[in-house]
């Protein structure tokens, strides 16, 4: 308990932890992202209904207006989409698979992209050159195309019913081959000033191998760039889950996420259901808005030539 203590003294009295109280900005994004981590989390408990639970849906209570709008009803505060299924739900459980997603995705692509930009940069040779013409290649294509590429691929080469089974597993492979690049290509720059550093050459010298120098030594001083573009790519990563949801080639109907949300809602939008899509659409602009201003932060407060 002491040790505890003493580590959260010094949590408090870090240069990040009062660069994060200075910044109203940083702490509103962070009570925000906070908010959407933990109603997701706590979605089976929050929600009035289970939206995924066909018995306990009536289509009776179909396209309900919100509340405050006549016909609406306290019983479904943001209204019902087609299938008499409640709003609130929809994007309590639907923020929760966009998260689990992207988070899932992000620490795929971060630990592929780390351990290739560390190998990359510290050994350089013909190994660096395969890795980063490799990782050019796939710069010269947008990220989305990728993810629709690979997701495309794995329903032609799958069998429809283990693929609607592996459907949320494939996305999250989908988008993190998709932005690895953006790490390995951090990770290889910062790796080449450090592999020159006095501690490194010294490691050498005294025979530690390469792989502990490069995961002991160097890996540390390298993850403030990345801890950066980790929470940027979060972001990131949950538009490009929506954008495949939306498209209809991300997670499966029965499951939905908040971009397939906003696909189903999108074809009621001019026939005067609007609830049904800008709700989830704003909740998604919220999150996404959000994790970036966290993200801005950090790399100001990381960053001791911006201060």
């Amino acid at each position: 308990m002491a040790a505890l203590a003493a580590r959260l003294a010094r949590a408090r009295d870090s240069d990040l932890w009062w660069s994060f109280r200075r910044s109203p900005l940083a702490v509103v994004a962070a009570a925000v992202v906070a908010l959407f981590v933990l109603a997701a989390l706590a979605a089976p408990l929050l929600a009035p209904q289970n939206p995924f639970d066909p018995g306990a849906l009536d289509i009776l209570d179909s396209r309900l207006p919100p509340v405050w709008i006549k016909d609406g009803t306290w019983k479904y505060p943001l209204g019902t989409d087609s299938q008499g299924r409640d709003v609130l739900s929809t994007i309590l459980y639907g923020a929760r698979i966009s998260l689990g997603v992207s988070l899932a995705a992000n620490l795929a692509a971060m630990s592929l992209g780390v351990t290739l930009g560390l190998v990359s940069g510290y050994f350089g040779g013909r190994v660096d050159n395969l890795i980063m013409r490799v990782a050019d290649v796939q710069l010269s294509f947008p990220t989305i195309l990728i993810a629709l590429l690979i997701d495309g691929l794995s329903r032609q080469l799958i069998p429809g019913e283990v693929h609607a089974a592996l459907a949320i597993p494939l996305v999250i492979v989908a988008i993190a081959l998709a932005s690895w690049v953006q790490y390995a290509r951090t990770v290889r720059g910062s790796t080449m000033v450090e592999q020159n550093r006095e501690y490194v050459q010294a490691a050498r010298v005294i025979g530690v191998g390469s792989g502990y120098i490069l995961f002991r030594h160097v890996l540390p001083n390298v993850l403030g760039p990345v801890l950066v573009l980790a929470t940027i790519n979060i972001a990131t990563d949950i538009i490009a889950e929506a954008t495949l949801s939306f498209l209809g080639l991300g997670v499966p109907p029965t499951r939905p996420s908040l971009g397939t949300l906003i696909r189903v809602g999108n074809d009621y939008l001019f026939s005067g259901e609007w609830w049904i899509t800008i709700f989830p659409g704003a909740a998604l602009v919220m999150m996404v808005l959000a994790i970036n201003l966290l993200g801005d932060w950090l790399g100001f407060a990381l960053n001791p030539k911006l201060r």
